[in-house]
């Protein structure tokens, strides 16, 4: 199955982690809402590129950081 992503994502929900200070540092930013796709961008440049990753790629990391397999 393919997904197809749109090209602006501007209207999507965009959401930090709830680990983010808020301090302006470095954070990512994820959106929901489209099928088997969760796209990533870097919360300072909300209107620069943005990866896309398969939505199992992405529960995999986010299990390995929570775990700490990946620091």
């Amino acid at each position: 199955m393919t997904t197809t992503v749109p090209r602006d994502l501007s209207s999507l929900t965009w959401r930090k982690s709830s680990h983010s200070s808020g301090n302006g540092g470095e954070c990512l930013e994820v959106a929901d809402g489209l099928a088997d796709t969760v796209p990533v961008r870097d919360s300072k440049n909300p209107h620069g590129a943005a990866l896309t990753f398969s939505a199992s790629a992405w529960a995999d990391f986010v299990s390995g950081v929570k775990t700490g397999r990946l620091v």
